[in-house]
């Protein structure tokens, strides 16, 4: 009972919540094994809690969709570019907070160790006294400020600035992603399609040594089997250490646990309907996040030009202050008597001359304008070559998808005719392994047409700007 006190004790000096003192307090109500086994509880129970996993952090439904909303909330990039945001709005306010009165408090004490001493009327006279203590508080309010000015006007810009730095980032975390994702389906399909073969080589394995005991044929058969065999299981042994590394890109991609398993879901049927695309479409400058943040920028730099313009006007502001003076030869009764001023002004400050600096910034913005309006254009052009570019890709895809598409069904057939020839003692093992060898080929070959054709239609998509964050 004495060690259950104790604990009570530590319990209560390590802070925990009012749960747990209520529960101490009921403890003390049982006796033997329930009481020990309610106080391990109480232990361990918030321990427990603090253990649990993050199931936000775990992707249980992993389709596409699914996957690139993950990555956009996990990414650090992307939080990254938040915790930008974040700072350019403090950023923001903390220029504008020049706006208002800014007040000052300044303490001096000074204990003169030589009076300074002046000449008047030809006798030495002691201008001070030996201990001096001054205490100033000081208001200044900004009337006319061209600092204070250029961020009251630009904030909006900066703020959208940087939120079209956070969508330009989630834009290409989503394009990585996708492509990513289809990579890896392919190589999954690829693996499943090398399961296949290994099921039917085994049973040509198994057909081909049988005939060979039974003395149909020669040993060659069921030899070329095996090698056949062995050759369709060290590629998909290759696959599976592929899909393997291909898998942790993916979980770097996304911001995605390490040790957290990522079960891809995926639709073959519903994938085969999405391949289509219209491609008589038109580029849309303004919808590419890149325009749009050049866009951003002009303003921001047409606002700079005006801001160097401003540095001809003069600064204005209104000031005041009140001073309290100690002065006194006697230490201790420094403080005795205040001999306090104040005063209350404006202050105009008009630059005059400064060898052409205010020129040569307006200028130089001015060109910086300029230049902006060149990186338009530039922009434009390569926008125009990505479109041309991607939607060649995805026509070259979908015409390649199609033509092996067709050539599955053609493969298959062929390997039935020639695999049920080989049965009757019509065709040699020999062109049966060709024929499932053409099988094999143009199955994998038609998956990997078919991912080909979506990773191209995203970056068609990419390049007309229909991919929005």
């Amino acid at each position: 009972m004495k060690l259950i006190k104790r604990l009570f004790k530590f319990k209560q000096s390590f802070s925990f919540a009012t749960y747990s003192n209520t529960l101490m307090q009921q403890l003390f109500t049982k006796t033997g094994f329930q009481a020990s086994t309610m106080l391990l509880a109480v232990l361990i129970f918030p321990f427990a809690l603090h253990a649990q996993p993050n199931r936000d952090s775990i992707l249980t439904d992993a389709t596409l969709q699914n996957v690139v909303a993950y990555a956009i909330k996990h990414q650090p990039l992307i939080e990254q570019a938040l915790i930008d945001e974040k700072i350019t709005d403090y950023n923001i306010k903390a220029k504008l907070a020049d706006w208002y009165p800014q007040v000052n408090f300044n303490y001096n004490l000074q204990h003169n160790f030589q009076v300074q001493t002046s000449i008047i009327g030809g006798n030495p006279v002691k201008l001070g006294v030996d201990n001096t203590s001054a205490a100033q508080f000081t208001a200044t309010q900004n009337i006319f400020n061209r600092d204070v000015l250029l961020a009251l006007r630009s904030k909006n810009d900066v703020r959208l600035q940087a939120k079209q730095g956070t969508s330009n980032n989630k834009i290409a975390v989503a394009v990585n992603v996708s492509k990513a994702f289809y990579d890896i389906i392919a190589t999954m399909q690829q693996i499943k399609v090398a399961d296949e073969n290994i099921r039917r080589t085994e049973t040509g394995l198994n057909n081909s040594y049988n005939q060979y005991k039974a003395g149909l044929v020669d040993k060659t058969d069921y030899k070329r089997a095996t090698i056949s065999l062995n050759n369709i299981k060290a590629l998909k042994q290759s696959n599976e250490l592929l899909l393997k590394a291909k898998l942790q890109n993916l979980k770097n991609l996304m911001g995605y646990p390490d040790s957290s398993s990522l079960q891809l879901i995926y639709d073959s049927v519903q994938m085969e309907r999405e391949i289509n695309y219209d491609t008589t479409k038109t580029i849309a400058y303004q919808n590419r996040i890149e325009y749009k943040l050049l866009e951003t920028q002009r303003r921001l730099q047409e606002a700079n030009v005006k801001y160097n313009k401003w540095a001809f006007l003069p600064t204005f502001s209104a000031n005041a202050a009140y001073n309290m003076n100690f002065l006194n030869n006697d230490f201790g009764k420094l403080y005795n008597t205040n001999y306090p001023s104040s005063y209350a002004g404006l202050t105009l400050g008009f630059p005059i001359f400064q060898g052409n600096k205010r020129k040569y910034n307006i200028s130089a913005a001015e060109w910086q304008l300029k230049r902006t309006d060149w990186d338009i254009v530039k922009l434009k052009n390569a926008v125009s070559a990505e479109y041309a570019a991607a939607l060649a890709n995805y026509r070259s895809s979908l015409n390649n998808y199609i033509s092996l598409k067709e050539n599955v069904d053609l493969a298959k057939e062929v390997y039935d005719i020639i695999q049920l020839q080989y049965r009757n003692g019509v065709k040699t093992y020999l062109e049966v392994i060709t024929a499932e060898s053409d099988l094999r080929t143009s199955q994998i070959n038609y998956y990997n047409a078919l991912y080909q054709v979506l990773a191209s239609k995203i970056d068609v998509q990419k390049a007309l700007g229909e991919i929005v964050y």
